[in-house]
């Protein structure tokens, strides 16, 4: 790897051990085993350095949620079946990618003072709006955007909610077949 994949690889890890705000400068030429010099030159700011290095976490993640709902769910099984397999994978993964779960979190409280984050942020709302849509709904976003849109945008607050009931109380969060049993209760 060069400088510059070497000081992402270690903005990732100092995004996961040690959060987005928690991180210096110092922390990550120090994972990285490149000079501080290092990430001015390749990504102007230390902020740029860690907002890419956010970015390819959640894409890892994305993917490997993908990789994760692409596997053994019955074809055979009713939505509502499919949807309580999937959000059982999702919680699981809460376990696996905590830090990664608090560091979004953490970046919530940040958007009112620091508006680089915010609208880092704000501009990864719409792809994740998509690929959600597209990973939980089969929902091609390109040939129905509204269709994409809303769906993506239900998961997105499901996932955000189940989240920080899991983060603060994994024992009482619910699980797929709570989610799908609400959602009969709602629409009943």
């Amino acid at each position: 790897m060069g400088n510059r994949e070497d000081l992402l690889a270690g903005a990732k890890t100092c995004l996961m051990e040690k959060g987005f705000s928690r991180t210096t400068a110092r922390d990550i030429a120090n994972a990285s085993g490149v000079s501080l010099a290092g990430i001015g030159y390749h990504f102007r700011s230390k902020e740029a350095l860690m907002n890419e290095a956010l970015v390819a976490v959640m894409r890892e993640w994305g993917d490997d949620m993908a990789a994760t709902l692409a596997g053994d769910i019955d074809p055979e099984a009713t939505p509502l079946e499919r949807f309580e397999t999937a959000w059982d994978r999702v919680v699981e993964s809460f376990g696996r990618l905590r830090s990664l779960w608090v560091t979004q979190f953490e970046l919530l409280g940040l958007v009112d003072h620091q508006p680089e984050v915010r609208e880092h942020l704000a501009r990864g709302l719409g792809e994740a709006r998509d690929s959600l849509a597209e990973l939980f709904a089969g929902i091609d976003p390109a040939a129905e955007p509204e269709r994409a849109r809303l769906a993506g945008t239900l998961y997105q607050a499901l996932l955000t909610g189940l989240l920080g009931q899991w983060l603060l109380d994994p024992d009482t969060a619910m699980k797929g077949r709570d989610v799908v049993a609400a959602l009969r209760l709602i629409t009943s």
